[in-house]
């Protein structure tokens, strides 16, 4: 009878024994399987999955050490934000199905990147220097009917050498409901860039503040635009505007001059580009007056962002990789209208300036400045579509300029200029 019931016992535990050595062997399998992790970047999402397709028996139930790397796990995909640089040991606590109450451990390790911002330094300018300047700037308000935010932040390779941001922008709300933006790029080889860039925002805007000048512009704005006037008076009111527009520019390169004198400096010390844009609504539309040295683009996407037009003739290409500067006496010559434009348009999307420090990384080439994909990509990236998840709000815009200054703390490897951009929406 005993041994009827030893020899039965020994039946029934053979095919619970052989289970059991499935299940050790594909929990085994699991242990062994070689998973290496793709490296995460500090300060930039991350997301990676783990492959389970082979392993359907076998069921993650957390990863240790996980929670110190600001990571979470969840559906077997590890995701987050991680904060800090470092090599993290992380244990895999797994069970198999048919074996739900002993936990194992498999370990893997994740390698964490330095946010390469972090290895920029960011020392401060001296506020006791001449012509001292803020690190970053910015603004928001009102633009005609229309709203205009504005950000310039100095660039990482002046930050890492306590340098000045020489970037500038003026905004200015003129007599005659007109407007102006301007915005200069100071030449980096310049010793006193940072102050030419600022002058010469400064000094374009108040030429403009003046309503004798404002008013010669627009009654020649209403004989270029009125259906009666022949051809030749809107030749001619065109070539008085530009007159008008020219001896704003001259004024600049007179001032520039004389702060240079003033300053035992050269002219050339001061180098700065200059772009600006004169806006004013009119009963017919939105007539824009443009402006640029330099290798600064404006450019303007029409309401159904379908069109971008470039309003300013750039620098770039023909001069050997050299841009034009507003202290350069050579600019001031017969090819000196060509720089200015006269744009009529009914309506826009959005009218923007930006400075190189925006532009190389972002388009790249002249040739993209009139491309639409890319200004699409571009806006897409301003609502949060990049690595920093930086959004800058056009709708609920209560804080853009502040949003606008993160966003312009973009990652760009080799692309580390002041950087300012200007957006009319």
């Amino acid at each position: 009878m005993m041994g009827k019931f030893f020899k039965k016992s020994a039946k029934e535990s053979k095919p619970k024994t052989m289970e059991q050595a499935v299940i050790y062997k594909e929990k085994e399998e699991f242990k062994d399987v070689h998973w290496v992790l793709k490296n995460a970047s500090a300060k930039q999402f991350y997301e990676f999955s783990l492959e389970m397709e082979e392993f359907p028996n076998i069921k993650i139930q957390n990863i240790g050490n996980l929670e110190e790397t600001g990571l979470s796990f969840e559906n077997n995909t590890i995701s987050g934000t991680p904060m800090t640089n470092n090599m993290y040991h992380l244990d895999i606590q797994f069970y198999h199905i048919y074996d739900q109450n002993h936990l194992e451990t498999k370990k893997i390790q994740l390698f964490v990147n330095a946010d390469p911002k972090d290895l920029w330094k960011n020392i401060p300018s001296d506020k006791n220097a001449a012509f001292y300047k803020s690190e970053e700037d910015s603004f928001k308000g009102s633009f005609s009917d229309k709203k205009i935010v504005v950000a310039s932040k100095r660039g990482r390779s002046h930050a890492h050498e306590g340098k000045f941001r020489e970037d500038d922008f003026a905004v200015n709300t003129l007599p005659e409901d007109w407007n102006i933006v301007s915005v200069s790029d100071g030449a980096g080889s310049a010793i006193a860039a940072r102050e030419g860039s600022r002058l010469t925002t400064r000094t374009i805007n108040q030429f403009f503040n003046s309503q004798e000048i404002l008013k010669q512009i627009e009654n020649n704005i209403n004989t270029l635009y009125k259906d009666q006037s022949s051809n030749k008076e809107k030749v001619e009111a065109r070539q008085n505007i530009i007159t008008i527009l020219s001896e704003g520019v001259v004024n600049v390169y007179h001032t520039l001059q004389k702060t240079a004198v003033e300053n035992a400096l050269s002219v050339n010390d001061l180098h700065a580009t200059l772009i600006f844009v004169l806006l004013k609504k009119f009963s017919f539309g939105y007539v824009i007056l443009s402006f640029g040295v330099g290798d600064c683009p404006i450019n303007l996407i029409n309401t159904e962002f379908s069109k971008v037009r470039l309003l300013n003739r750039m620098d770039v290409g023909e001069f050997g990789g050299g841009t034009r500067f507003i202290t350069m006496k050579e600019i001031f010559n017969d090819k000196m209208a060509s720089r200015f434009q006269i744009t009529y348009v009914e309506d826009f999307s959005y009218l923007v300036l930006m400075t190189d420090g925006i532009y190389d990384p972002k388009f790249t080439t002249e040739n993209r400045l009139e491309d639409t994909e890319s200004w699409k990509l571009f806006f897409e990236d301003l609502a949060g579509n990049n690595d920093d998840r930086a959004k800058v709000d056009f709708i609920n815009d209560e804080k853009i300029n502040e949003e606008l200054l993160i966003w312009s703390d973009f990652w760009s490897r080799g692309n580390h200029d002041d950087r300012t951009l200007a957006i009319i929406y």
